[in-house]
C-alpha cells in the first residue's frame, strides 16, 4: 500500500494505516492544507473551490471528506459530482473560483485515488505553490472557522454539458461536416465518467455511438491505462460493428486513444500528432510536447512551417513551455491534448472533436489517415541500480559519452541521433533510471535500449 505526496497533489491506495495510504485522515489533512493555502492566496472573504470526481468506488467517500474539510475552513464549495479532469479545469474560471480539486488517480487501478490540485486559472499548481501546501500539511498548520463562518456546498451537475457546449463553440470544430460524415464510433470509457461525457459529446456532433463499458460505476473491466494490450474488447467490437473507429479514454478523461476501423491501434502517441496536423493546417503556429513524446509531432510541425519545442515531462511543464512559445496546440504522447483556445489542460473532449473534424475533412478511413504520418516505434525500459550508486553521476557520464550529439538536459538526459533518440530520467523515489527510446522500427528502438542499458552498466561499473 502506498501514499505519494508531490507538488501536484496526493495519491495513494485506499485503506490501511494513516500516513502510509490514502486514508480518510490523510484526505482531510491534505484538503485542509490546500484550503489553508488558498485562503492566504485569495483576497475573498469566502474563497470558492470547484470539486469533481471520477467514478472510482472510493470517490464519493473521499469527495465528502474533502468538501466538508473545505467547508470547515469557511470555503464555498461547488460540487460537480461525477465529472472529468478537463471539466473541472473548465469550470474553475467560468465560476470565478479560486481553485479546484479533482478526485481521481487517472489511469491507476481501482484501489487508488488522489487529490489533484488546481489554481484559479483551472491549471495544475506550480512547484512553488505545491511545496507550500506540502509544508502546511507537514506542520499541521490549519485554523478552522467558527460556526457562524463555515462555508457551504452548492451542487452543480450540469458542467459536463457546459464543457461540451464550450467545445462545440470552438471555430475549428465543425459539427456540420462531422454530422455529414455519418460516423459510427465504439466508446470504451472503462466504466468511469468518460461514459457520461464522451457519448454525450459524440451524439451532440451527430455521431452514432456504440457504448462499451460506459456505466460509471468504478468497476474497471480491464486495466484502465489506454494501451493496446488492455483494449482487445474494444478492437474486436469496432470490427464486429463495422464502425469507423473506436475511442477510449482513461478514468478521468484526460488521455485519449483511437482504434482504427480494422481494429488496430491508431497509436496513443499519434493522437496529438493528428490533432496538431489539423490545427496547424488551419492556422500556422508552434507546438510543444514533452521530451519523452514521439518525434512525429516535430516532423508534422516542421511540415507546416511551425516551430516545435520540447518541455520537461509533466503537464505543468508542457503548459509553461506552451505559454513561453505561444504554442497553438501541445500535449503529451500519452494521448493528452492541450488546446489553449479552450483551456491549458489535457482534454479528451477537445481532442475527439478536433480529430473527427480532421477525419471528416480528409474523407479517409482512420487507418489511411494514420498512414499519412511518419512512423516511429518506441521502447520503454528501466534499469535498477543499487542504492549506493550515484544516479546523477551515471547520467552525467552518459551525457559526456554523447557530447558530440544533440543533447537536452532539462529533464534527465535526452540524446537525439539522426533517425532515433534516447531519453533517460531518474526516479525520484527509488534507484531506477527510466529509459525511453524511439526509432524507425521496433527492432531498432529495442536495440538502442539494449545498447543504452549496456552503456549505463559500463559507466556504473556493474
Amino acid at each position: 500500500m502506498t501514499l505519494i505526496k508531490s507538488i501536484s497533489g496526493i495519491r495513494g491506495t485506499i485503506g490501511g494505516k494513516v500516513g502510509e495510504n490514502l486514508t480518510p485522515v490523510d484526505a482531510v489533512k491534505f484538503a485542509s492544507a490546500y484550503g489553508s493555502w488558498l485562503k492566504k492566496e485569495s483576497k475573498k472573504e469566502k474563497p470558492i473551490v470547484v470539486v469533481g470526481r471520477d467514478a472510482r468506488i472510493s470517490g464519493k467517500m473521499v469527495q465528502e471528506l474533502v468538501m466538508n474539510s473545505l467547508v470547515g475552513l469557511g470555503i464555498k464549495v461547488i460540487d460537480l459530482g461525477l465529472s472529468t479532469t478537463p471539466t473541472v479545469e473548465v469550470a474553475v474560471p467560468l465560476e470565478h473560483a479560486d481553485g479546484g480539486i479533482i478526485l481521481t488517480a487517472s489511469h491507476n487501478p481501482k484501489q487508488w485515488n488522489a487529490l489533484k490540485l488546481l489554481n484559479n486559472k483551472g491549471e495544475f499548481l506550480n512547484a512553488e505553490d505545491g511545496k507550500k501546501i506540502l509544508d502546511i500539511a507537514e506542520r499541521d498548520e490549519y485554523t478552522f472557522s467558527e460556526v457562524d463562518d463555515l462555508g457551504a456546498i452548492f451542487r452543480n451537475d450540469g458542467y459536463i454539458d457546459i464543457h461540451i457546449a464550450e467545445v462545440l463553440k470552438l471555430p475549428l470544430v465543425d459539427k456540420d461536416i462531422i454530422q455529414q460524415a455519418k460516423f459510427k464510433v465504439v466508446v470504451d470509457a472503462v466504466n468511469s465518467t468518460g461514459g457520461i461525457a464522451v457519448p454525450a459529446l459524440l451524439r451532440a456532433l451527430g455521431v452514432e455511438v456504440v457504448e462499451l463499458y460506459c456505466e460509471p460505476n468504478g468497476h474497471f473491466p480491464h486495466n484502465p491505462e489506454p494501451l493496446k494490450e488492455h483494449l482487445t474488447d474494444l478492437s474486436a467490437l469496432v470490427v464486429q460493428e463495422k464502425a469507423d473507429l473506436g475511442i477510449t479514454v482513461d478514468p478521468d478523461v484526460d488521455r485519449l486513444a483511437f482504434i482504427s476501423e480494422d481494429g488496430e491501434m491508431f497509436g496513443e502517441e499519434y493522437t496529438l500528432v493528428a490533432c496538431a496536423d489539423y490545427v496547424l493546417s488551419k492556422k500556422g503556429g508552434n507546438t510543444v510536447s514533452n521530451l519523452s513524446s514521439s518525434r512525429a509531432l516535430r516532423d508534422v510541425t516542421n511540415h507546416h512551417k511551425g516551430s516545435y519545442q520540447a518541455s520537461a515531462v509533466g503537464e505543468v511543464n508542457v503548459v509553461e513551455k506552451m505559454k513561453e512559445t505561444d504554442a497553438i496546440i501541445g500535449g503529451e504522447g500519452n494521448g493528452g491534448i492541450i488546446y489553449p483556445q479552450l483551456h491549458y489542460g489535457r482534454d479528451s473532449l477537445v481532442g475527439i472533436a478536433l480529430f473527427l473534424t480532421h477525419l471528416a475533412e480528409k474523407n479517409m478511413k482512420v487507418s489511411e489517415l494514420r498512414a499519412t504520418y511518419p512512423s516511429y516505434y518506441m521502447s520503454k525500459n528501466k534499469i535498477q541500480l543499487t542504492p549506493d550508486l550515484d544516479v546523477d553521476q551515471i547520467l552525467e557520464g552518459f551525457h559526456n559519452k554523447h557530447k558530440n550529439e544533440e543533447v537536452n538536459i532539462i529533464d534527465g538526459v535526452k540524446v537525439d541521433f539522426e533517425a532515433s533518440w534516447v531519453h533517460l530520467r531518474k526516479s525520484n523515489t527509488e534507484p531506477i533510471i527510466r529509459i525511453y527510446t524511439e526509432a524507425k522500427s521496433q527492432n531498432e528502438a529495442d536495440q538502442l535500449a539494449e545498447q543504452t542499458i549496456a552503456t549505463l552498466k559500463e559507466i556504473a561499473g556493474i
